[in-house]
């Protein structure tokens, strides 16, 4: 059977009298797409941002693709969507893309992925002066261009239009079924139910469920009715 992407194990982690995180486990699969969902301030972003190398446990254990997050081996096969830095911002939105590029041993097309990201007509703008929902497809086109076996993507779709949106989904799909492993936080409802095989949610810095969306549902009943009754508040929008 072949080893998680991602294998959580009692993480801990602490800010100062503050747990963010209590002993949390989770599993993400290979091939799949994971997502973890959870109010503001559950712990998600923490628990990710462990993952991606930025932050170290207090206690617990944290494999990814098998290794320690901060073993510099995962650079060439994880890929990362940060909300917020990550980009010169008097870069060019191609020259972002050519630059990642050109660090990866078998790089995607650059310019074939700058229109699958719908960022063509403003290819040669400068970040700062791109949209938010323009920073958000660069920022996904950078994380995925260098062909990453593992993707983290945080909020991926957030001041999105829905055509976006949905063209957003559609590449993600794509990189499931090219075999890439996905995990993902998101705010969304219809975003976690089209897209994740996994959902595990997160409140107050504990693993409350997880499951595959009809494990979680029974097939009857709407997540969003599900959230409410795990967290205490509506699906948040």
């Amino acid at each position: 059977m072949p080893e998680p992407a991602v294998q959580i194990a009692g993480l801990t982690k602490r800010y100062g009298g503050t747990t963010a995180l209590d002993d949390v486990s989770l599993t993400a699969a290979r091939g799949a797409v994971t997502a973890i969902l959870g109010p503001n301030g559950a712990g998600k972003t923490t628990a990710v941002e462990i993952c991606e190398g930025y932050r170290r446990a207090d206690a617990g254990s944290v494999r990814v693709l098998g290794l320690d997050p901060r073993d510099r081996r995962l650079r060439p096969r994880v890929g990362i969507m940060l909300q917020t830095g990550g980009v010169y911002p008097g870069a060019r939105a191609r020259e972002m893309v050519r630059l990642l590029a050109s660090f990866a041993e078998s790089p995607l097309d650059v310019d074939d992925l700058i229109e699958r990201v719908g960022l063509t007509r403003v290819a040669r703008t400068t970040y700062r002066r791109l949209s938010g929902g323009e920073q958000q497809r660069l920022k996904l086109a950078m994380a995925i261009i260098g062909r990453p076996e593992l993707v983290f993507l945080d909020e991926p779709t957030a001041g999105l239009d829905p055509q976006s949106r949905r063209a957003t989904w559609a590449l993600i799909e794509e990189l499931r079924t090219a075999g890439v492993s996905v995990v993902l936080t998101t705010h969304y409802l219809e975003e976690a139910e089209r897209l994740a095989d996994q959902v595990v949610v997160i409140d107050h810095g504990h693993v409350v469920a997880a499951g595959s969306p009809h494990e979680l549902t029974g097939g009857s009943r709407s997540l969003e009715d599900v959230f409410f009754e795990l967290v205490g508040e509506a699906f948040p929008t």
